[in-house]
């Protein structure tokens, strides 16, 4: 090597030299429309109710929801997910309450239709569990075990009425075999073939969860562990991808993200359609947690992480920060 030589010849640090020079040569953005925000809204509330896992996350009264959409709208966000959260007085072992015309859901959707029409992707969550009294997802045997068949016909119920109420895109997360099946004929069948499912394909049984519990007030005794996927399993999420796709998704999504960004990554190799990832309650509960200590940046820890799923294949990432991320963004 001589004094003027080019050892090292390849050098990429040239391309992180400036802010500028970083973001010309980024990979991947984040978008606002990127982002979709999940939202609960609860029957007989007349202020929102923090949910004190997830800190600056709330129980939404209907104005408090209608305000928080138009929110969304106003920042560029691509989509929002509603849960309904009945009171406890109307909860039964069948989830009446989720098929209910009046129901909150249902009341949700049309008030978030009526206020912001198509400006919004309007999606649902299509899931018994808020709604029983026992906190599973779906209907009970008399063993006490989930009635896989028997809950598809709720689904199908269900299904009928938030479409009927309005919703853009239906979210069956209950993790039932046949369920975007029996969905999809529901809706055909009901007048609703424009209403798209975006199909919970790998929803693992996750310990991130928590908080969640807290933001839906669920009766849940015990686990979901045969239903939801073995966090331990890759090769099975495939398994349920060709099932989903064989029945007519439109959209799939895998959840959690973070602790599953292998999964995330092989399924968006793996198909043609739109892909979601759901960050969590115990995600977002995680940074907000250790920003609150001082522990990490909060805005760059959330940046990072949003910016992890959206370089491992999701088009859409289901976020509790979507609005407050678009506005940066």
């Amino acid at each position: 090597m001589t004094k003027y030589g080019s050892f090292p010849g390849a050098r990429p640090r040239r391309l992180r030299t400036t802010p500028a020079m970083r973001r010309m040569v980024a990979e991947h953005r984040l978008h606002p429309a990127d982002l979709i925000l999940p939202a609960f809204v609860r029957e007989g509330i007349s202020e929102p109710v923090p949910i004190s896992a997830m800190p600056g996350v709330v129980q939404h009264t209907r104005d408090t929801l209608r305000k928080a959409a138009v929110e969304a709208v106003e920042a560029g966000v691509a989509g929002i997910m509603l849960f309904g959260v009945p009171e406890d007085a109307n909860k039964d072992a069948v989830g009446t309450a989720g098929t209910d015309p009046d129901g909150i859901l249902q009341v949700a959707i049309r008030d978030v239709r009526a206020e912001v029409g198509d400006d919004l992707v309007i999606m649902s969550d299509l899931c018994l569990d808020e709604y029983t009294d026992h906190g599973h997802c779906g209907v009970l045997d008399a063993a006490g075990r989930v009635d896989n068949d028997a809950t598809l016909e709720r689904y199908a119920e269900m299904a009928q009425v938030q479409a009927d109420a309005g919703v853009h895109a239906v979210g069956p997360s209950g993790m039932m075999d046949g369920q975007v099946g029996v969905i999809r004929d529901a809706l055909d069948q009901t007048g609703h073939e424009d209403v798209s499912i975006l199909a919970y394909t790998a929803k693992y049984s996750s310990a991130f969860y928590g908080p969640f519990r807290e933001a839906v007030g669920s009766s849940l005794k015990g686990d979901r562990k045969t239903y939801q996927q073995d966090p331990a399993n890759l090769r099975e999420s495939l398994r349920e991808l060709a099932l989903d796709l064989d029945e007519g998704a439109d959209m799939v999504m895998v959840k959690p993200a973070l602790p599953y960004l292998d999964v995330l990554a092989k399924i968006a190799d793996s198909v043609d359609v739109p892909v979601a990832a759901y960050q969590i309650s115990g995600e977002y509960a995680m940074i907000e947690a250790a920003a609150e200590k001082g522990w990490i940046d909060r805005d760059k820890a959330i940046l990072e992480a949003l910016t992890g799923i959206k370089r491992a294949g999701a088009n859409m990432i289901l976020t509790y920060w979507a609005t407050e991320v678009a506005r940066g963004l």
